[in-house]
Formats: C-alpha cells, structure tokens, sequence
C-alpha cells in the first residue's frame, strides 16, 4: 500500500513504460507470432523455431554486452545475428526489425487508468515524466500509439543516461529532467529492484505497481499500489 502522506509536496511523477503504462509482455509474443510467416522462411526455420532464436539471440545479446548496457534491446541487432550466422542477406535485419515494431505497436493499449492518472498528475501541477529502459526512438513511438504522448512532459531513457534502471545514472538523468530534488519525485513502475527500489535508493519517492496481492504481502516494507487508479487516488 501508499503510506499516508508518501505523496505529499512531490512535485514531479514519473512513470516506467513497459508493463506500467500498457502490457509489454502480452504484445511482444503474439507480435513475432504474427510476423513469423514471413520471417521464418527467409531463415530457414520453422515458425516456432523462429520464436525460439529470436528468444536465444537476445541471450546472446545480454551474455556480450550484459544487462547494464541498453544496447541489448536492439532488435535490429539480433534479427542481424540470427542473418549473419546463416551467411544471409543482412538487409533482411532492417526489414524484420521494422516489421516487429509495426506489429507490436498495433497490439499495444493504454493500461486501465494510465491517461486518467497522468492527467491527474498534470492537473495537479506535477511535472509528468516517463523513465524507461529501452531506447528513445521507440518509447516515443510507443507512447504515440498510445495516445499519451502530449500527457508527459520529458522522457528518461537508459539509452540517453547510458546505463540500465537501477543504475544511478539513469536516476541522476531523472532528476535532471525532473528539475527538482530526488526527494520530490515519485518514481512508478512494475519492476520492484529496477523501479521502486532503484528509485528509493537513488532518493525518490518509488512506489511499486504489483497487482498480486501476495508478491505485495511478501514486501510490506515496500510502498507499493495495485493499479494506477490507485495511486491516481494517493495524490
């Protein structure tokens, strides 16, 4: 739960993106689903097998360059890896990459709250920023498709800060943006080590957005919320 008062004089919220603001996880598989007809053949793989690399790509993505790095999340880059090893045309690698980015902003909607939330936010005086892993480009797409763009005033990328959530530069990069103390900014999102308890660490106010009542009961010491109505409700 929000603790009484946790919200008070904060002066700016920010939000992570993906599997906050909307359902990451139950559009990115349907969305290689959707392009493996096409995809699969020019790999020479089944569809499910296509599934399957993708998945194993990015492993080898993260074995490389490691999790701190926000290059891992190129798509590009691993629909490259999955060209190269097979002595294949890497225009293909462009191609894939745009498809899956096209087929994943289609599937993608605003979750329950999110536009009431940030507009709350908004009128209330708050500066309204998002602060999300992941490259520039597409979070802004993703926030354009989700018709939330106008409602945020900056974005935080790890790609802009250089590091990966929960490192602290991303938190400083934050804060910048924010143009105000850590200790003004609550910080909202559904990862508990990356977004509530990075924040916390880096000084803000982070709240943990967790559905399960039971994953919440198992951390009591962590300020945490159901869904965004009830955090729109805290303020």
């Amino acid at each position: 739960m929000i603790p009484d008062g946790f919200l008070r004089g904060i002066r700016a919220a920010v939000f992570d993106l993906d599997d906050t603001l909307y359902a990451f996880k139950a559009a990115h598989g349907p969305a290689l689903r959707a392009m493996a007809p096409d995809a699969a053949p020019v790999l020479g793989l089944s569809e499910d097998a296509f599934v399957e690399e993708v998945a194993a790509s990015l492993r080898a993505q993260i074995e490389r360059v490691g999790r701190a790095s926000p290059c891992f999340h190129s798509r590009c880059i691993r629909f490259a890896n999955l060209l190269e090893a097979r002595g294949l045309p890497l225009r293909h690698a462009l191609d894939f990459a745009e498809r899956y980015w096209t087929e994943l902003l289609s599937r993608i909607e605003p979750a329950p709250g999110a536009a009431d939330l940030l507009r709350a936010c908004r009128a209330r005086g708050l500066r309204v920023g998002l602060g999300t892993d992941m490259t520039a480009a597409e979070q802004f797409r993703k926030l354009k498709a989700l018709g939330l763009i106008d409602l945020v005033d900056f974005v935080a990328t790890s790609e802009e800060a250089g590091a990966e959530k929960p490192g602290p530069a991303f938190f400083a990069l934050v804060a910048e943006k924010a143009d105000c103390a850590p200790g003004d900014i609550l910080f909202v999102g559904d990862n508990l080590a990356k977004d509530a308890l990075g924040a916390s660490s880096a000084g803000m106010r982070g709240v943990w957005l967790q559905p399960d009542a039971a994953e919440r009961a198992a951390h009591p010491d962590v300020p945490s919320a159901a869904s965004l109505d009830e955090i729109r409700a805290a303020l």
